[in-house]
């Protein structure tokens, strides 16, 4: 099995939610920033990738059909080169929403203390901090002006990077009928996914967190 879709968009941009619509629609499984999470080892791989050493893709992807969020998102060009087959949607939203929404999760979340005791969530943490606060960021995250210009700029870059024919730029919220006239899939009787709102981020990012972080 080989990457078939390619996820460029930063994390609370929908990610999770595509995630499960691109299972639903047989490109799973799925990786994810989840993924990570369940396989500790991942965290050194996404590492060394921030540093710019060699990675085995096909061996960290080894039986997944797409691959969305973060780390993924951060090496859109790298794996877009590596599965030059594979289709890459670039899943966008309000520019403001977008640095609101990730302030209050995902930066939160990374600012915040890990049990000293799991050293597994430090290497995580550690991990998620080099690749998406300094690498991505450059430590700027509260600085609206700054982390939004990031955004758009990476955006950007992957419009202006990817031919028309493999590139799908999603805005999220728009359902079905997108990504599957992209996929060249039917459109499911279900509704779309909607997973991974703020109040879930939180709940899931407690229960790894000790109480105070």
């Amino acid at each position: 099995m080989t990457l078939a879709v390619i996820g460029a968009g930063f994390g609370r941009t929908g990610t999770l939610s595509l995630k499960l619509a691109l299972e639903q629609l047989g490109f799973g499984p799925c990786y994810h920033m989840l993924e990570v999470l369940a396989n500790p080892a991942h965290d050194g791989v996404w590492r060394a990738a921030t540093r710019g050493e060699a990675v085995d893709w096909d061996a960290l992807f080894d039986g997944y059909a797409a691959a969305v969020d973060w780390p993924v998102a951060a090496f859109w060009r790298e794996l877009s080169d590596h599965y030059p087959e594979a289709k890459l949607v670039l899943s966008v939203r309000d520019a403001a929403q977008w640095h609101r929404s990730a302030v209050s999760t995902i930066f939160r979340a990374i600012s915040s203390k890990p049990d000293p005791g799991n050293i597994e969530a430090r290497v995580h943490r550690a991990m998620t901090r080099e690749l998406i606060l300094e690498r991505t960021f450059g430590g700027r995250m509260d600085d609206p002006v700054h982390a939004i210009g990031v955004y758009e700029n990476h955006n950007r870059t992957v419009h202006e990077g990817v031919p028309a024919e493999r590139l799908l730029v999603y805005e999220t919220g728009s359902g079905w009928e997108p990504l599957c006239a992209f996929l060249g899939c039917a459109v499911p009787d279900e509704p779309y996914p909607h997973r991974n709102t703020r109040a879930e981020f939180h709940q899931r990012h407690a229960r790894r967190t000790p109480s105070g972080d």
